[in-house]
Parts: structure tokens; C-alpha cells; sequence
């Protein structure tokens, strides 16, 4: 059996005496690429930031990487950890180059200032931007870029450690259909390459979940509705019980699509 990349132990996140989340156990592990789903206030992003080491527990036991949290320099394990979210985002400088977001990663840093980067640091933040179709873009500043491109941005930057465990939360948000499928596209090939690293995956819409993800968790009030491989968990009657509203779920070879089910 594979090991775990990260669990949730009757995990707990109570804030303004209302559970954020509410006894979730939950096991990711090595190899799996995971999407996790549900709506607005279910409690997704907090799951991310449990995984990221920017959030404890209040009750429950995290363990992210071998380590539990608690017990270790949370320091030390986030360079471990790649992610890619609107909150981190958000405190990036509005003039921080494309091309230094991805490299001050490798200092868990926002906005490039005293740390020392070697050539290979800016050759590989070029080859990662590259990759996600927006290498042209290096010199350019953050703040002035589109909506996708500062996703694929995030994602490069999310990966410039070679980290052990990916986090994105919702990549594709805000974009157009073009430049949703497009991500979803590149994040696809990621899925089904063997190096890429674990991935879990936060989204509203099961149009956006990549070709090659294994599992999914769905989400609802901050308890698990079901979780487990995508096949057997991604059903009917599971996304009807997550979102409050009859649904059906197609799958067409590797995508999965939803609509709601006609009263008439």
C-alpha cells in the first residue's frame, strides 16, 4: 500500500463558534492527484491551508509529509509544499516580475529583496514559465498581467522547489473558457507525469478537474460527503448530496461534466 503524503485525523477548525471543518478524515497518498470539491463555504480552502502549514487544527491531527503539525518548524516544511492560491497572490507586489515570483519561492517569499539567487534558480523559474505558456512573460510585471496569466504564474511558482506535495487552490477561477481549458490542459499533462509530485486540487466545478486525477473528496458544511477514486466517488447522487440540488455527472473519456437534473 502507498504510503501517505498527508492525513487528517478527526480533523477540527472552529473559529466564531461555527465548525469551519467538522471531523474530517481524510488520506492522500503517494502518487495520487486529488481534486477536492464543493460549494462556496464548504470549507475547501481551509483544507488547503491546513495542507500548506498556514492553519492548525483545533482539534484533530494534521500530518503533512511524514510531519505533524504541532510538532515541527512549519519553516522548514513549507519550501516542501508548493502552492498556488488567490490569498497567496493577493500579497504579491503589483510590480514583483513574473519571473521573481516563481524564483523567491525558494525562500517561501513574496517580493524579491535580499536573498541570493543563483543563475540555475533563474534558469529553472524561466523553464517552469515556460512550460506553462507564459515564458515570454518573465520580465513583466505581476500586477499587470491578465487573470490567466497570473494563474500559470502561481502554478510555476508552485513547483519551483520540486516540492513533495502540490497545492491548487482553484487555478481556473475568474478565467474564460478558453483559458480554463488550456490550464486544465497543461495541469492534465502534469497529472500523468510520474514526477509531479501529489497533487490536491480545489474547485468549484467538475469541468475543471484535469484529465489523469485519481481521487476525489467532496465537501459540504465542513464534513466529508464521500471521498475515494474518482470513478466510484465522482456519482450522481454524491455531487447531489454536496451541492443541495439534484445533479447528473457525465464522464466523456477523462473529463467529467454536471447539470442539473430537469423537474419536468
Amino acid at each position: 500500500m502507498a504510503s501517505a503524503a498527508a492525513a487528517f485525523h478527526d480533523v477540527t477548525v472552529r473559529r466564531d463558534g461555527r465548525n469551519i471543518l467538522d471531523g474530517v478524515s481524510l488520506e492522500i497518498a503517494e502518487g495520487e492527484r486529488w481534486a477536492v470539491l464543493g460549494p462556496n463555504g464548504a470549507g475547501k480552502s481551509t483544507l488547503i491551508r491546513l495542507l500548506s502549514t498556514r492553519l492548525h487544527p483545533t482539534s484533530g491531527a494534521v500530518d503533512v509529509l511524514g510531519e505533524r503539525l504541532g510538532r515541527v518548524n512549519v519553516f522548514e516544511l513549507r519550501p516542501m509544499v508548493g502552492l498556488a492560491s488567490q490569498e497567496l497572490a493577493d500579497t504579491i507586489p503589483f510590480e514583483e516580475s513574473a519571473l521573481n515570483v516563481v524564483v523567491t519561492a525558494g525562500y517561501s517569499v513574496v517580493g524579491r529583496w535580499q536573498e541570493s539567487y543563483e543563475e540555475i534558480d533563474e534558469e529553472r523559474g524561466r523553464t517552469l514559465l515556460s512550460a506553462f505558456g507564459v515564458g515570454d512573460l518573465a520580465g513583466r510585471a505581476f500586477g499587470t498581467l491578465s487573470t490567466g496569466e497570473r494563474k500559470r504564474v502561481l502554478a510555476a511558482r508552485a513547483l519551483m522547489t520540486d516540492p513533495e506535495l502540490l497545492l491548487l487552490d482553484e487555478p481556473a477561477a475568474g478565467l474564460d473558457l478558453g483559458g480554463r481549458e488550456s490550464l486544465v490542459r497543461t495541469l492534465g499533462r502534469l497529472a500523468k507525469d510520474p514526477a509531479t509530485p501529489v497533487t490536491v486540487l480545489v474547485t468549484h466545478h467538475v469541468e475543471e478537474i484535469p484529465p489523469g486525477y485519481t481521487h476525489v473528496a467532496l465537501l459540504r458544511s465542513g464534513s466529508l460527503v464521500a471521498a475515494g477514486p474518482i470513478e466510484q466517488t465522482l456519482t450522481s447522487q454524491n455531487l447531489t448530496r454536496t451541492f443541495g440540488l439534484p445533479l447528473v455527472v457525465e464522464q466523456r473519456g477523462e473529463r467529467f461534466t454536471a447539470r442539473s437534473l430537469s423537474l419536468n
